[in-house]
């Protein structure tokens, strides 16, 4: 949560913003409770250090009749990525596959 100052010419704009800040810090905090209660007590800033590290990826194979067949899957977690994953109880390669000709 990158705090710099926002400035709105209209007051609900700003409501708004507020309204979200304070939702994704009650995220945080339930996100970093259920880890120490796993005995992860990393602070936030290595937590997203350790979870930037998986990617997206798209693979583009072209066929012999002219179409392309386009891959997407996530990357394999690292080791510290997967015990964070298992603690939350969240699949560790979100998206799953996807395929798709064009």
């Amino acid at each position: 949560m990158g705090l710099r100052p926002i400035f709105h010419s209209k007051e609900a704009r700003t409501d708004g913003h507020l309204f979200i800040l304070v939702l994704a810090y009650q995220l945080v905090q339930v996100i970093r409770r259920r880890l120490k209660m796993q005995g992860i007590t990393m602070s936030w800033g290595g937590l997203r250090e350790v979870l930037s590290v998986q990617r997206r990826v798209t693979t583009r194979f072209f066929q012999r009749d002219g179409r392309a067949l386009h891959v997407r899957k996530t990357t394999r977690p690292e080791p510290e990525l997967a015990a964070i994953y298992w603690a939350l109880n969240i699949d560790p390669t979100p998206g799953g596959v996807q395929k798709m000709v064009i």
